[in-house]
């Protein structure tokens, strides 16, 4: 028997699956944890225990009752791009600094921008500085936690900090090391301080390789901690949304996955490298191809914060298909209703930290499943802003995937479609990242082929769109309300 052990850390979720050769779920497991909020701008997790200790207690749990050495390969992702320091020991020196949800660090993006030019830092790192950007967060930590940067010997993502602790070996996969802008050059595949020499020492970042390598074994102390067999062969790994995009069979170009969880994460298979500061730009995660990516800051968090607020007499374990069934009763465009769903700040295609979110059009006559209905619109109209962008951008995609939790919300999936007007392709299993990890590890022992994912997971759904006048007014309204309401929101 032939397993492959695939596990990711999500924001507010960690799953992990045992695949058989087929591509057949043999167990499941899941744990949950927090985003920590400390103060407004910021988002970070533990890593001990958010990651290592649910990367342990999953594989645990997966492999309870079986031989570990029927483990052919283990894949991992996590969230990112992160940025943990650790000492000498890959020992974390403190919490792990989020993706571009944290906007800790916008003095050091404007004023790396203007020391460098934002035209030699799209150039050289393929995208501009913006929250998502790990440079910035680097010399933040240097300016504000001395006391810290003083004990650093090592500058982890997530998914780098998982492989180096169950393998020994600090390495980070090329589509995730794109994200150290301006210390990385997506020519020369490499770091580079050429344009920033003062916010870290190249050697404290981990060996950009390939995500679907295989980078070392695990451990006889990794092993004691998580069951695995010691020397079991583990893949570099990658962040969390291209594991999700492999997971539905994304692979040439013109192949687009829209993620829906959390936030919603787009990314794109190209021929070429797309330069437009709206946009992110990495190395893909083979040699040779390319990936152009967005994302929103907020999307499924505003569902859950939605319920917490609003809902707060529903049953929780009910509560979101009662919301539902309110929003269903609503009709496409909420009555009027349009919101700007930038309650964490906003990433692409505005790249604007100070960004609020707007609920506009309200009168007494709505009802709370209109104002939901205008949620999952409002989430609805900024995807429509950033496939707006890719056609602008001379990427328009010719097929999407959707994948993730929120594709259960048949209101979301179907807004989608109908505002940004595009068909949405879904395939049988959309547990997401977790599915693809366990994909790459058999791509990387050579058990399987890129083919074969139609055969793990094949296609069951299309969804088409539903062209709407109400919804192409709501449109409308959505990409004037920013910049009306821009010079209000600093």
């Amino acid at each position: 028997m032939k397993l492959y052990l695939g596990i990711d850390v999500g924001t507010f979720q960690s799953k992990g699956v045992l695949a058989g050769a087929d591509g057949t779920i043999l167990a499941q497991a899941v744990r949950s944890h927090e985003m920590l909020v400390p103060q407004p701008g910021w988002a970070e997790h533990r890593p001990e225990e958010d990651w290592w200790g649910e990367v342990a207690s999953i594989a645990q749990e997966l492999l309870a009752g079986r031989d570990p050495a029927v483990v052919r390969a283990v894949g991992l992702s996590a969230i990112g791009p992160c940025m943990l320091p650790v000492d000498a020991e890959n020992r974390p020196l403190m919490n792990g600094v989020l993706y571009g949800v944290d906007t800790r660090a916008a003095a050091e993006i404007e004023e790396l921008t203007s020391r460098i030019g934002a035209e030699t830092i799209l150039q050289t790192g393929g995208n501009a500085l913006t929250s998502q950007s790990v440079g910035p967060k680097i010399l933040w930590l240097r300016r504000n936690r001395p006391e810290i940067f003083a004990r650093t010997r090592r500058i982890h993502s997530s998914t780098s900090f998982l492989t180096e602790r169950l393998t020994g070996r600090a390495v980070i996969d090329h589509y995730t090391a794109a994200n150290t802008g301006p210390l990385y050059d997506v020519a020369a595949l490499g770091y580079t301080d050429r344009l920033a020499g003062d916010i870290c020492p190249l050697d404290w970042l981990p060996e950009p390789v390939w995500s679907s390598e295989v980078v070392g074994g695990v451990t006889r102390e990794a092993a004691a901690s998580t069951g695995l067999a010691p020397g079991t062969p583990v893949i570099t790994g990658t962040i969390d949304a291209a594991a999700e995009a492999i997971s539905v069979g994304v692979s040439g170009p013109g192949d687009m996955m829209m993620m829906y969880g959390s936030t919603i994460f787009i990314i794109e298979v190209t021929d070429r490298p797309v330069r437009d500061p709206r946009l992110w730009y990495a190395p893909w995660l083979f040699a040779g191809q390319h990936a152009s990516m967005a994302g929103l800051a907020t999307s499924g968090t505003l569902t859950h914060w939605f319920r917490d607020r609003f809902a707060r007499e529903l049953d929780p374990d009910t509560a979101f298909a009662t919301l539902a069934e309110e929003a269903a009763a609503s009709p496409p465009g909420a009555g009027g209703l349009v919101l700007l769903p930038y309650f964490s700040g906003e990433r692409t295609p505005i790249h604007d930290p100070a960004a609020k979110g707007v609920l506009f059009g309200l009168d007494l006559t709505h009802s709370r499943g209109d104002i939901y209905r205008a949620f999952l619109e409002g989430i609805a109209h900024g995807t429509a802003h950033v496939i707006e962008t890719y056609a602008e951008a001379g990427a328009a995609p010719s097929r999407v995937f959707a994948v993730g939790g929120g594709v259960k919300n048949r209101i979301w999936l179907q807004s989608t479609s109908d505002i940004a007007g595009i068909p949405q392709i879904l395939r049988r299993t959309s547990i997401g990242a977790s599915y693809g990890d366990a994909f790459l590890a058999a791509l990387a022992v050579g058990d399987v082929a890129s083919a074969d994912l139609e055969r793990w997971n094949p296609v069951v759904e299309r969804i088409e769109p539903k062209p709407d006048p109400r919804l192409d007014r709501a449109y409308r309204i959505f990409r004037e309300l920013y910049p009306r309401t821009r010079e209000l929101m600093g």
